[in-house]
């Protein structure tokens, strides 16, 4: 049975808890992981890249110079892809990057990086997380206590309040989201994951 210890926000030890063998015991899949990171990664790309064409840009409608007798080379429209600003051949159209992945994948895939987080000792469950005031240096010294200011953080709770939200929104070394937003990219892109008790409740409810 996976464990993992239980602190306060004085970064004191309350008890020992236990974590679902199910979501946080799965032997790592690197095969579905990475396609589930391709998966997220792609759909973040909006697809909207597009140059003119040929017959897209204005101007070209006659044939700049007779086909003979000028000693030039012969050219048909002064918008021929050899001329400056003329179309673009072989550039990007607009298409749709977005990917699929069968349920299943996706639910072993987040399995996966959360049972890595577990081996590597990269999860941090607070009893509840509750500030007084909605300012950011509040928020630094309670990543000061638990030792982890200078990594990249995932912060995972329950339900957002204000104070949270205000007091993060200006570190750009953590990310905060809803335990119904947990992800692949944000659990592989941090270097620790910090979660409560409720919210990790949640998680391994969805997850069985």
């Amino acid at each position: 049975m996976k464990k993992a210890e239980l602190l306060n926000l004085k970064g004191e030890k309350v008890k020992d808890i236990n974590l679902s063998e199910e979501v946080f015991g799965t032997t790592p899949n690197n095969a579905v992981l990475n396609d589930a990171i391709i998966l997220a990664l792609a759909s973040l790309r909006q697809g909207t890249h597009k140059t003119k064409n040929r017959s897209e840009v204005s101007g070209g409608g006659r044939k700049p110079w007779r086909q003979k007798g000028t000693g030039r080379a012969r050219q048909g429209s002064i918008r021929a892809v050899q001329w400056v600003g003329g179309g673009r051949y072989g550039t990007p159209v607009p298409r749709d990057y977005s990917k699929k992945q069968n349920r299943k994948e996706r639910q072993l895939a987040i399995r996966s990086a959360l049972s890595e987080k577990v081996d590597n000792r990269e999860i941090i469950v607070l009893d509840k997380l509750e500030l007084k005031t909605p300012k950011t240096k509040e928020m630094l010294s309670l990543l000061e206590t638990l030792k982890i200011s200078d990594k990249k953080v995932l912060l995972i709770v329950e339900e957002f309040n204000d104070n949270i939200i205000l007091a993060t929104r200006n570190l750009q070394n953590v990310v905060l989201i809803l335990a119904d937003e947990l992800n692949v990219l944000d659990v592989v892109g941090t270097d620790v994951m910090v979660i409560t008790e409720p919210a990790l409740k949640h998680v391994e409810e969805v997850l069985k």
